[in-house]
């Protein structure tokens, strides 16, 4: 008797690349390209290693997209608690509009649909030019673009950057998880030491890791009315305290009547659970 085998690990769809115009071709792999953690290949651009899917996403973004005043931008590098972070930032921004806490789109719509990323889920072809009318006023949007590769109206607008750093040992591990699992049938799973050597080579989707975090950090000291930098740690640590420190950066402190009615521990339960 035959032992079946185990189904192929379901690749994410911000993971799967789709055929590349002729352009993309000849801007892309012309780059500098080392092997990817889980497929094809990083291509180092602007001195940060992207992967052939986000690279598409990023020519296509730089080219199209117009921030706007009231835009609000979630950056982290992969596995940083991004996940977390799109929740709190909708549960905060959109509290007016969703009152009934027993009917909140957070209990039934993933985070990354509610903050749909934008290298991986808006902009996926440089020729078409998404239709961003479904985004309600502000626009919540999420990345894991450095600095230096946002697209210019993000950085000369006068919309809010939130910026989540977590202690880099624990996004390693979780990075090498995570690619371990969906690497693709056949490949074997990549090494502690390889994935530890090309972390600390800063040959990882979006890294170098350091050069990631100093580019919004500087930027959170040079501009902090715009860029508002916190550490993962901090905030699992304290939620309700950074929580109101967010809320009075985004322009949406809670009032004294919310305060009151304990909605800052609400959205925290909201968050977490």
């Amino acid at each position: 008797m035959k032992t079946r085998q185990p189904p192929p690990p379901v690749v994410p769809r911000y993971l799967q690349e789709k055929e590349l115009s002729q352009e993309d071709k000849d801007d892309i792999f012309s780059l500098p390209t080392e092997k990817a953690w889980v497929a094809h290949g990083l291509h180092k651009y602007h001195g940060f290693w992207l992967s052939t899917k986000q690279m598409q996403g990023v020519l296509a973004c730089q080219k199209h997209f117009q921030a706007v005043d009231s835009d609000i931008v979630l950056v982290t590098t992969p596995k940083s608690g991004t996940t977390w972070l799109q929740a709190l930032l909708f549960a905060l921004v959109k509290r007016a509009h969703y009152l009934d806490p027993q009917r909140h789109p957070l209990l039934t719509e993933n985070p990354h649909v509610l903050v749909p990323n934008l290298e991986f889920d808006i902009y996926t072809d440089r020729q078409v030019l998404p239709d961003l009318s479904s985004l309600a006023r502000p626009r919540l949007i999420s990345t894991h673009l450095p600095y230096v590769c946002l697209p210019d109206s993000v950085k000369h607008s006068g919309c809010k950057v939130v910026y989540v750093c977590r202690d880099p040992k624990d996004v390693f591990v979780s990075l090498w998880h995570f690619s371990n699992k969906l690497r693709p049938v056949g490949s074997g799973t990549m090494s502690l030491d390889e994935a530890f050597d090309k972390f600390c080579r800063g040959v990882n989707t979006s890294g170098p890791f350091w050069d990631h975090v100093l580019g919004f950090w500087k930027e959170s000291l040079k501009r902090p009315e715009s860029a508002f930098f916190i550490k993962f740690e901090e905030m699992k640590q304290e939620p309700a305290l950074h929580l109101r420190r967010l809320a009075k950066f985004l322009g949406c402190p809670f009032s004294p009547e919310e305060e009151t009615h304990g909605v800052v521990d609400g959205k925290v339960k909201l968050e977490i659970g």
